[in-house]
C-alpha cells in the first residue's frame, strides 16, 4: 500500500510537510547506491519526516549485513548495530520522530527475527531502540536546536575492536562547521586535526564515553 504524501492541509500550510513517495525515494537513493549499501556509511536526514528515506537506507544496509554475516548471529548483531547507528534524522514534528523510530525498528526487527527466530535477543532489540532514540531527534535543523532551545547533539558510534563500541557526542552545529559544502555526517577521526589539512580543526566532542560492548551501550546513560 502506498504511503500518504500529506497528513493534513494544516501541516502542509504550517510546516510545508509533504512526504516523498517510494518510487522517488528509490530513484534518488540509487544515485548514491554504493553508499547506501556500505554498512558504515553515515546518513543524516535533516527533515526526516516519518522516515521514507531512512527506512530504505536501513533496509539496503541490513540486506548487505544479512548476506555477509547472517550465518553468525554474533557477527550479524555487531554489523547490524553499525548499520542502525549510522543513520540519523531530525524532524520538527514529534509524532514524525516517534513514527520514524518505530519504522526503523520494525525494519530491523523483521529481518532479525526472521533470521534467528527464537534465538533473537530482546537485549539486542532494546539496544537498537536505544540507539534510534538518540539518533532520531525532534528539533529544528535550521536553528540547530531542540524544542527546549538546547542544541541538537548527535552521538558518533564507532565499532572499535571486536564487539567494543566507542561513543562520542557532537553538537549538530559543530558538525556543520566542519564543512562549508553540503553537510554530511562523515566519520570523524581520533585526531584533532584533519590529516589532509593540518590547519583545519575538527569538531570537539561535548562528551566522550568509555568503550562498551555493543549490548551495553545504553548503560552509559
Amino acid at each position: 500500500m502506498a504511503r500518504q504524501q500529506v497528513k493534513s492541509k494544516e501541516r502542509v500550510e504550517e510546516h510545508g510537510e509533504v512526504f516523498t513517495n517510494e518510487r522517488e525515494v528509490n530513484a534518488m537513493l540509487d544515485l548514491v547506491k554504493q553508499e547506501t549499501e556500505r554498512i558504515e556509511s553515515r546518513f543524516l536526514e535533516p527533515a526526516c519526516g516519518d522516515g521514507n528515506f531512512l527506512a530504505e537506507v536501513l533496509r539496503r544496509k541490513l540486506a548487505v549485513v544479512a548476506q555477509r554475516y547472517g550465518k553468525s548471529q554474533l557477527e550479524y548483531e555487531r554489523y547490524a548495530f553499525l548499520a542502525v547507528s549510522s543513520i540519523y534524522g531530525v524532524d520538527i514534528m514529534q509524532d514524525n520522530v516517534e513514527e520514524c523510530r518505530r519504522r526503523l525498528f520494525d525494519e530491523f526487527d523483521g529481518i532479525y527475527t526472521g533470521l534467528y527466530k527464537s534465538e533473537a535477543k530482546d537485549e539486542f532489540r532494546n539496544v537498537v531502540r536505544y540507539v534510534l532514540s538518540v539518533n532520531i531527534l525532534c528539533g529544528d535543523a535550521l536553528t540547530l536546536t531542540k524544542a527546549d532551545g538546547d542544541p541538537i547533539v548527535f552521538p558518533e558510534w564507532s565499532l572499535v575492536s571486536g564487539s567494543k563500541v566507542k561513543r562520542r557526542d557532537y553538537t549538530f552545529a559543530s558538525l556543520l562547521d566542519k564543512s562549508e559544502a553540503q553537510p554530511t555526517f562523515d566519520m570523524i577521526e581520533d585526531l584533532d586535526v584533519d590529516k589532509d589539512d593540518p590547519e583545519k580543526i575538527l569538531p570537539t566532542p561535548v562528551r566522550e564515553y568509555p568503550m562498551r560492548n555493543y549490548l551495553e551501550v545504553a548503560e552509559n546513560e
